[in-house]
C-alpha cells in the first residue's frame, strides 16, 4: 500500500496511551462482555489457552513491544463486535474438539484472524471472480467496478504487519460480504454472521492484496497480472 512504509518496533510510550484512549464500542458486544487489551510483557500462550483466556476474562493479552500484537489490539479497538464473534467461535471450536489437533473450522478462523481480508461488494459477481482466481477480469478489466462497486478491509493483524514493509507476493483470505453500503462500520454486523458458514480454509479465496487497483502504483499496468508466481491460475481438476 503506498501510505504504508516500513515501521521499527513501536514505542511502549507510544502504545501505552492505548489505555487511556477510551472507545467505548470496543468494550461491548452481543454477550455483554466487555473486553480490554491487558499489556504483557512476554506472556505467551498456546492458541488454544490464548483463545480460552479472552473468552473467560475478556483481557486480550498484547506484548507491546511487538506490532503482530499490538495491531492486533487496533483491530479489536476498530472491529470489536467482529473479533469478540471470531474468539467466540473459537472457544466453541475448542469445546467439540476431543485432541489436542485443531480442526478445520480453527484453521478456517485462525486463517481469518492472521490475513483476512473483508471483501465488500455491491454485487456478487465481482468477489466470485475472486475465487476464480481471475485476476486480470477482475482487477484489469473490471476496474472501474472494483474501484466503485468494492471495498476490500484488511482485518487480519498478521497481514497489516507485512503492510509494513510491502511486497508484491502477500496474500490475504477473503471474507465476502455482500452490502449496498461498502461502509466497512455498516458490515461489521454481517461480518459476524457471515462467520457461521465458515468451516475449512477452503472457503477463503487467496488474495494478492498489492493487486487491488491504487494498492501498487506498478498495478496500472495489464502486464502486473501477467506474473504467475503472484497471480496464480486456479488449479485445474484432474479428470
Amino acid at each position: 500500500m503506498r501510505w504504508i512504509s516500513y515501521a521499527p518496533s513501536p514505542r511502549p510510550a507510544r502504545i501505552a496511551s492505548m489505555r487511556s484512549t477510551p472507545r467505548p464500542s470496543a468494550s461491548i458486544h452481543a454477550t455483554r462482555v466487555a473486553y480490554r487489551c491487558v499489556f504483557a510483557p512476554d506472556g505467551r500462550l498456546s492458541a488454544r489457552d490464548y483463545e480460552t483466556h479472552i473468552l473467560q476474562t475478556g483481557q486480550v493479552p498484547t506484548r507491546a513491544e511487538t506490532w503482530h500484537d499490538v495491531l492486533n489490539a487496533l483491530v479489536w479497538l476498530r472491529f470489536p463486535r467482529f473479533k469478540a464473534a471470531l474468539n467466540a467461535a473459537h472457544g466453541s471450536a475448542i469445546a467439540g474438539e476431543t485432541g489436542p489437533t485443531r480442526g478445520r473450522r480453527r484453521d478456517a478462523l485462525t486463517v481469518l484472524d492472521e490475513s483476512g481480508v473483508w471483501v465488500i461488494s455491491r454485487d456478487p459477481a465481482w468477489p466470485a471472480l475472486l475465487s476464480e482466481r481471475a485476476w486480470r477480469p477482475l482487477f484489469w478489466d473490471h476496474r472501474h467496478a472494483v474501484e466503485t462497486a468494492m471495498r476490500f478491509v484488511v482485518v487480519g493483524h498478521a497481514l497489516l504487519e507485512k503492510l509494513l514493509a510491502p511486497y508484491p507476493g502477500m496474500t490475504g483470505k477473503c471474507l465476502t460480504l455482500i452490502a449496498a453500503s461498502l461502509d466497512p462500520d455498516g458490515v461489521e454486523e454481517l461480518s459476524v454472521r457471515a462467520l457461521a458458514g465458515i468451516d475449512s480454509p477452503r472457503q477463503l479465496a487467496p488474495l494478492p492484496v498489492q493487486g487491488i487497483p491504487g494498492w501498487d502504483p506498478a498495478n496500472a499496468s495489464a502486464a502486473y497480472y501477467a506474473n504467475q508466481d503472484i497471480f496464480r491460475p486456479a488449479r485445474r481438476l484432474s479428470s
